[in-house]
């Protein structure tokens, strides 16, 4: 490598070590505007031309959200639909009802599977509290099951919510990898969902039944429990205001028995997306280019149009049959778009920082370094995503900065693995979340739990999550 190749590491290491200290100096600085001036700094740095430079950040910026952005939006608001109806209770109640003791974990699992592939693993936990500690009260009156079974029934949920977050588009992590790495959509939707039942497997159920035991004296507070289960509820009432996690969600109960969505529409509402997904990647496998279906396929199965359907199905589904009113739905609804404003500036940081990198010039540094030392760039982008996310406490900033650094050593040509390194980052940004992540704080204090036991659930639960999902994605790197 030449003198100047060096020099471009050196900016990128630099680069990448002032972002993680302006996240977690004493300042505290946002994320997105770390992005920003690292992504600045980072330009004048390998010498690009000033007056090319703030053109580079408004390219990357720009298109990043302009092909992720209204997707996501449209997904959050999709989520909150769901949530207020009481469809999502819904769905998680018809598959744990009537189900052994010995199955619950792994139906609890299927639930969340179900569940997340819409939701953000934060809104997918907090909606899933009050069928965990309904069961797990069920259990613990039964003594039914060893050690602690809120343990055992959170830990599957919390596996299965974090995979799909990380891992499986139309999420935005996978979503925002996709897209810079140009991967296609339904081979990548397919791939992830692959690589993500048995990593959910392993690190659901498998771990919950080892760990539960061990955790026996884990117990959310009991103000808490009554909050979502409606037990002694009027008891509760003065005090609920005392747990800070979701006290909103102190009605979840009263809305389940109100609503009037069935369970088989609050599934079509959530899988619409997903099938409209997959049939454009069918469409374009088998239909000749030149077919009219292949066309509409093609037209309905884009992530903008396909989250859409799902949006359009869920909005008519909640005011025909969710006893909601239109005022009530649009106030949630703007309130779900409130919820992801941040993510969606740091997608756009994230934007800006990869086209910058390859503008330039430091993305062929990269290239050429990484072909000297002949790294497996599936295993490049998971360690590049791991350490970002745990230094700087955001998988978002992880999934970003790591697919703009490895995007050039996969060129433009998309394929299988560049599907494969999505799956991987996504899967790398999730490992080792401890204490500067918001999810961490949200499942300790949900649980009730002390910082050991919150590590032992869901830092290691995330961990698994994460090595499973490297070692998926090389296993199907090689099988391929």
């Amino acid at each position: 490598m030449t003198s100047h190749t060096w020099y471009l590491l050196l900016v990128l290491t630099v680069a990448i070590g002032l972002l993680i200290y302006l996240i977690n100096s004493r300042l505290r600085i946002h994320p997105f505007i770390a992005l920003v001036v690292v992504t600045t700094g980072t330009g004048l740095a390998a010498g690009e031309p000033v007056a090319k430079l703030t053109g580079s950040i408004e390219e990357g910026a720009g298109g990043t959200l302009g092909d992720i952005g209204l997707t996501l939006a449209l997904g959050a608001m999709l989520g909150r639909l769901l949530s207020d109806s009481g469809a999502t209770d819904a769905i998680a109640h018809a598959i744990v009802d009537r189900s052994s003791n010995r199955r619950l974990p792994w139906l609890v699992a299927a639930a969340a599977f179900v569940i997340g592939i819409p939701m953000f693993f934060e809104v997918g936990l907090i909606v899933l509290l009050p069928l965990i500690f309904s069961v797990a009260r069920r259990l613990e009156d039964d003594g039914a099951t060893k050690g602690s079974p809120y343990v055992l029934l959170g830990v599957p949920a919390i596996a299965a919510l974090s995979t799909l977050h990380g891992m499986v588009p139309p999420h935005p992590g996978p979503l925002t990898a996709m897209t810079g790495l140009h991967a296609d959509l339904g081979l990548t939707l397919g791939v992830g969902i692959i690589c993500s039942i048995p990593t959910v497997i392993l690190a659901g159920p498998v771990y919950a039944r080892w760990i539960a035991p061990r955790l026996a004296d884990v117990r959310p507070d009991p103000v808490l429990v009554a909050q979502f289960t409606g037990v002694d509820r009027n008891n509760a009432a003065d005090t609920t205001h005392t747990s800070s996690t979701c006290p909103a969600e102190g009605t979840r109960t009263d809305t389940l028995q109100r609503a009037g969505v069935s369970t088989g529409l609050a599934v079509t509402s959530v899988l619409i997306p997903v099938a409209l997904m997959l049939l454009r990647t069918l469409a374009e496998t088998v239909l000749d280019e030149s077919s009219t279906v292949r066309a509409a396929l093609t037209f309905v199965g884009e992530p903008l149009v396909a989250m859409l359907a799902g949006f359009l199905f869920a909005l008519g589904v909640t005011l025909v049959r969710g006893g909601r009113s239109s005022e009530a739905t649009r106030s949630s609804l703007t309130d779900s778009l409130k919820s992801i404003a941040a993510i969606l500036l740091i997608i756009g940081g994230g934007g800006a920082f990869k086209q910058v990198l390859q503008d330039s010039g430091i993305g062929d540094a990269i290239a050429s370094a990484a072909e000297g030392a002949h790294l497996n760039v599936i295993v490049l982008g998971w360690l590049i995503a791991l350490l970002l996310s745990l230094t700087t406490g955001s998988a978002t900033v992880g999934i970003v900065s790591a697919t703009g650094i490895v995007a050039p050593l996969i060129g433009t040509g998309g394929g299988l693995e560049a599907s494969l390194l999505v799956v991987a980052i996504g899967a790398g940004s999730l490992g080792l979340n401890y204490v500067n992540h918001a999810g961490f704080w949200l499942v300790k204090e949900s649980f009730g739990m002390d910082l050991g036991q919150a590590a032992k659930t869901q830092t290691v639960v995330q961990t698994l999550v994460s090595v499973m999902g490297l070692g998926m994605a090389l296993l199907l790197s090689v099988l391929a």
